[in-house]
Formats: C-alpha cells, structure tokens, sequence
C-alpha cells in the first residue's frame, strides 16, 4: 500500500493537534498520560511532536480524555484560525 504524500496543511493540523494536547496535558508526565490512554509513550511522543499528524482517532480520543480536554475543544483548538470550527465550543 502507498500512502499519498500529506499536505501542508495536514502537517500543521497534526503539529496544533500535538501543541493542544501537551499544553492540556499540563505539568503531568508523558507516562501517566500514554499509560492512562492505553498507548505507549512513544506513540504519545509522536502525536505531541508532529511525527505522526493524522492518529487515529480513537487514539486522540483517549489521550483528549486522560487529560480532560473535550473533544469540542480539541476540534476548535486543531482548526485553522479563521475557520468556523476554530470558534465552535
């Protein structure tokens, strides 16, 4: 199977996608938060630092509930600024 390439703009949603979710998860370490999640630290260290821009979902899922952040927020926070979905809460 051949992936087709990422866009720009997928690349930088993945990097806002990381921003929020380790401004969100705060002073708590990267083990708690993966183990909490139910994945490994390093998966968790890829979605924080853009390695890997589009997780699945059910894997943001459960890193956006072991910090507490709703997905409502989490949306709004990945959107581009100016989109309609930047200022949905």
């Amino acid at each position: 199977m051949v992936r087709v390439p990422l866009t720009d703009e997928e690349r930088e949603r993945g990097e806002r996608l990381g921003q929020a979710l380790r401004t969100a998860r705060a002073g708590r370490s990267m083990v708690d938060v993966a183990g909490e999640a139910g994945i490994s630290v390093e998966t968790l260290r890829k979605i924080e630092t853009g390695r890997i821009p589009t997780p699945a979902f059910f894997t943001v899922a459960a890193i956006a509930d072991a910090v507490g952040l709703p997905l409502a927020e989490l949306r709004a926070a990945v959107a581009p600024a100016g989109s309609p979905l930047s200022q949905a809460s």
